[in-house]
């Protein structure tokens, strides 16, 4: 299969591309720069220069090819705009894919987010929607729930289109900008390790090369319309992070108190972010694509030691 990539050079995407090649497929991915065009070549790759911004560039890619996953953001508009910007901005995208493949039965396989499941009580899964937009869900990790239901909806127009929801934290030997590289970098400058209040609101994972895996068998073989949690097994205390990241760097877990967390406090702009519960299931996803985590879980991945590495 002739696959077009976009955000191949990114944390997620330098898994997927090898992934996708290993398994027999031609990937073309988009390079807005010569260093990312070298990245993806290095990788075995063919190359397609361009950027987010030209629509009519990636209705090429996407008819020239036998399916698509886009990986790619606007990561530049959230300085400026934040979430609702880089929804905006992406919005137009999936559309254009839409006019490219409407009526093909080609696929697409966009990333999303498992967010918070909006206080739902049990395990957010696989046939939840996306939360809808507002200012009740302002905040969440669940940037993209405008563009995952445009997604979802391209199913009507003849595309074989879904959505990977990755977990909250996607980690791996090359995370080098992620939340746990953060929840390290504040506890080196505060001395402790904190957690907000009793520490139990769960968050999920996933080892990044398991999120390429999943990538690939949505790609190959997923109905349309439909979303895919990328999550390991098991939903993690935000406590539980905490103390295995102490116990590396050889600090204190503490609790921080609720009302420390909205000013400056310990976790600044990551204060309503970690507060959240995120619990979620991977059920439907590994009964339908037969989809397996096999590569280290979150807390192993502490243990060994990567994270850490650098001081």
């Amino acid at each position: 299969m002739r696959v077009f990539v976009t955000g191949g050079t990114g944390h997620s995407g330098s898994y997927v591309i090898p992934e996708l090649i290993a398994a027999g497929h031609e990937v073309t991915g988009l390079a807005r720069s010569d260093s990312a065009a070298a990245a993806l070549s290095a990788q075995g790759a063919k190359v397609r220069r361009g950027d987010l911004q030209d629509l009519e560039g990636l209705k090429e890619g996407a008819a020239d090819s036998d399916g698509v996953i886009h990986l790619a953001h606007r990561q530049d508009l959230l300085p400026s705009g934040g979430i609702d910007a880089v929804a905006a901005a992406e919005l137009p995208i999936m559309l254009a894919y839409g006019e490219a493949l409407e009526g093909t039965g080609k696929p697409l396989v966009a990333a999303g987010s498992i967010g918070s499941p909006g206080n739902l009580g049990r395990p957010a899964t696989e046939e939840d929607p996306a939360l809808p937009g507002g200012d009740e869900y302002k905040g969440t990790l669940r940037a993209r729930n405008v563009v995952e239901t445009a997604v979802v909806g391209l199913a009507e127009r003849g595309v074989r289109s879904s959505v990977v929801r990755i977990a909250n934290i996607a980690h791996s030997t090359t995370d080098s900008a992620g939340f746990l590289t953060t929840l390290i970098a504040l506890a080196k400058e505060k001395g402790v390790v904190g957690y907000p209040g009793d520490g139990e609101n769960l968050w999920n994972a996933v080892h990044a090369r398991d999120v390429a895996s999943l990538f690939r068998l949505a790609l190959e073989k997923g109905p349309a319309g439909k979303y895919w949690h990328a999550v390991e097994d098991k939903n993690i205390p935000l406590r539980e992070i905490a103390e295995a990241i102490g116990s590396r760097l050889g600090l204190p877990a503490v609790s921080i108190p609720a009302d420390v967390l909205m000013v400056p406090g310990y976790f600044g702009f990551l204060a309503n972010i970690v507060t959240q519960n995120y619990p979620a299931s991977n059920l439907i996803t590994r009964r339908t694509l037969g989809w397996e985590p096999t590569r280290p879980s979150l807390l192993d991945d502490l243990d060994n030691g990567h994270y850490f590495s650098a001081g």
